[in-house]
C-alpha cells in the first residue's frame, strides 16, 4: 500500500472529505453505490446483484434524463415488497441531501433504508451500505464505521462499503485504517469518488501535489455534472489554500459551470473577490448563499469578512450561527467545528471549550484537534490549548488557520519564535486565508519584531 501511494503512477490513494454529508464527494458512477436511482446513469442499482432480493438487472438506462428520486420513488409505488427499491430510494435521498445541503431529507432516507432491512435481514448489501452513509452524512461516524466494516465484510470485493469506511476512518481521526480503506476502493473501482477521497488523505498529509494529481484524475473520471462540480470545486479550495487565486478561481468556475449555484464553488468565489479587494461584491455573493444555504462554514466567513472592517457586524449572520449552536447544544449532536469557531471567537469561548471537549470524545481528528485549542486558547487556556494545536499537527496538513492558530497560542506562552514561525507559515500559504485573521496574524508578528510574509496571488 505504502509504495502505491509513493508512486502515484496508477491509482492514487485518498480519503474522504473534512464534513461528512456536506463535503463529501459522490460515491461515484460505475457500480457500485454510485448515485442512486433506477434509470439514471449513476443508478445506485448498478452493481446489485447478488446483494439483495429482487429481480433488478445490473443495466442501468443511459441518456433518459430521468430524476434518480422520482424515479426511485416510482419504483417502490410500483413494488413496495421489493427491498432493492427501498435501498435505492433510501440511497437516492441520501444523495438529493448532499448535493442540496438539505439535511432534511436524510430522515425519510433512514425510513427507507430501515424498510428494505425489514424485508431482507441479512445479505442486504445496498441498505447495509445505504446506513454507513446516512451516519456518515449526519456526521455520526463511530456508527458509520460499524455499517462500513459490516459493508466490507459482507463483500469484500465491492468498493461502496469501503467509500463509508473510508469516510468514517479520516473523521475519527483514524488515519491509517482510511487510507487502507481508500486504497482498497480504488484498487476495486478507481472511479471519481475515489480519487477524490485519496485527494484528502494526501491533502490531510501535507502531500499538495499528490493531491493535486488525484483530483486531476477525479475530473478526467466524472461521469456527471456533480461529480466534475465536487472535483473542480476541491481542486479550488487545494488552490486557494496555496493561495494561488488565478487557479482557485478557474476551478471554482468550472465546478459552477457543471453546476449552476454549486455553494462551495460560490463561496470560493466569494473567498477570492473578499481577497481581489472586491470586498461589497463578496458580501452580496454571501448574501445570496446564506440566504439559500445557511451552513456555520458560510455564515462564518460572511460574518467575518463584515466585521473584519471596524464597526463591521454582520448581526444576520451571527444570530443565525448563535441559533444553530443553541439548537446544537440541546440535541447534543456532532458538533460543527465551525459552530464552535464562532462561539469560540464571537460568542462564549467556555461554550466552544464545552462544545469541542464533547466532539474529542467521539473523534480525535485533527480538524477537531484544532478547532478545541483555539477553544482552550481563547478560554485562557493556553497551556492546554497548546498540546491539542500539536494533535492538530500530527498528519502535516499544510493549513493556514491551524498554523495560525497555532501560532497565537505559541505567543500567547511567551514562545514568540515559535510562535512567528507559525504566523509567518500560515501568511506564506495563504496571505488571505481570512480577512479576520490574517490582518492580526500580520499585526501580531509587527509587534514581535517579525517580518510578515506573504505572496499574494501567486501564479
Amino acid at each position: 500500500m505504502k509504495r502505491r501511494y509513493a508512486a502515484l503512477a496508477g491509482a492514487v490513494a485518498v480519503g474522504a472529505c473534512a464534513a461528512g454529508l456536506l463535503t463529501i464527494g459522490p460515491y461515484g458512477p460505475g457500480g457500485d453505490a454510485s448515485r442512486p436511482g433506477p434509470g439514471s446513469l449513476t443508478a445506485q442499482s448498478r452493481d446489485r446483484t447478488g446483494t439483495g432480493a429482487g429481480s433488478g438487472t445490473d443495466e442501468v438506462a443511459g441518456g433518459t434524463g430521468a430524476d434518480p428520486l422520482r424515479a426511485a420513488r416510482r419504483a417502490v409505488d410500483k413494488a413496495p415488497q421489493d427491498p432493492v427499491v427501498w435501498s435505492e430510494l433510501g440511497q437516492a435521498l441520501i444523495e438529493r441531501a448532499r448535493t442540496t445541503l438539505d439535511s432534511g431529507r436524510l430522515d425519510a432516507a433512514g425510513k427507507a433504508l430501515r424498510r428494505s432491512l425489514d424485508l431482507k435481514r441479512t445479505g442486504n448489501y445496498a441498505a447495509t451500505t445505504g446506513m454507513g452513509q446516512l451516519a456518515d452524512a449526519r456526521h455520526e461516524f463511530g456508527t458509520g464505521r460499524k455499517w462500513g466494516l459490516r459493508s466490507t465484510r459482507m463483500a469484500p470485493d465491492r468498493a461502496a462499503g469501503y467509500g463509508v469506511l473510508a469516510d468514517a476512518e479520516i473523521q475519527l481521526g483514524h488515519y491509517r485504517a482510511a487510507r487502507t480503506a481508500v486504497q482498497r476502493m480504488l484498487d476495486l473501482k478507481p472511479t471519481a469518488a475515489a480519487y477524490s477521497r485519496a485527494a484528502y488523505d494526501l491533502e490531510t498529509h501535507g502531500r499538495n501535489r499528490d493531491a493535486a494529481v488525484a483530483l486531476r484524475r477525479a475530473v478526467e473520471a466524472a461521469q456527471t455534472p456533480d461529480e466534475t462540480a465536487f472535483a473542480e470545486s476541491r481542486m479550488g479550495e487545494l488552490a486557494w489554500s496555496r493561495g494561488e487565486l488565478k487557479s482557485a478561481g478557474r476551478h471554482f468556475e468550472r465546478a459552477l459551470d457543471a453546476v449552476h449555484g454549486h455553494p462551495y464553488s460560490l463561496a470560493g468565489r466569494a473567498r477570492l473577490q473578499a481577497a481581489r479587494g472586491h470586498r461589497a461584491q463578496a458580501l452580496r455573493t454571501y448574501g445570496r448563499l446564506v440566504e439559500r444555504t445557511p451552513l456555520p462554514q458560510f455564515l462564518l466567513e460572511a460574518a467575518e469578512l463584515r466585521g473584519s472592517r471596524p464597526g463591521g457586524r454582520d448581526r444576520k449572520a451571527l444570530a443565525a450561527l448563535k441559533a444553530q449552536a443553541r439548537m446544537l447544544r440541546a440535541d447534543g449532536g456532532p458538533v460543527d467545528p465551525h459552530l464552535a469557531l464562532y462561539e469560540a471567537d464571537h460568542g462564549r469561548p467556555a461554550t466552544a471549550v464545552a462544545m469541542m471537549r464533547r466532539e474529542w470524545k467521539r473523534s480525535h481528528g485533527v480538524i477537531v484537534a484544532d478547532a478545541l485549542g483555539w477553544a482552550l486558547h481563547r478560554a485562557g487556556r493556553d497551556a492546554e490549548a497548546l498540546r491539542y494545536a500539536e494533535a492538530a499537527a500530527r498528519t502535516g496538513w499544510k493549513n493556514a488557520l491551524f498554523h495560525y492558530h497555532r501560532g497565537v497560542i505559541e505567543h500567547r506562552l511567551g514562545r514568540h519564535a515559535a510562535g512567528d514561525r507559525h504566523l509567518r507559515r500560515a501568511l506564506r500559504l495563504n496571505p488571505h486565508f481570512s480577512p479576520l485573521h490574517a490582518p492580526r496574524a500580520v499585526r501580531l508578528l509587527h509587534r514581535s519584531g517579525g517580518p510578515a510574509t506573504g505572496d499574494g496571488d501567486r501564479r
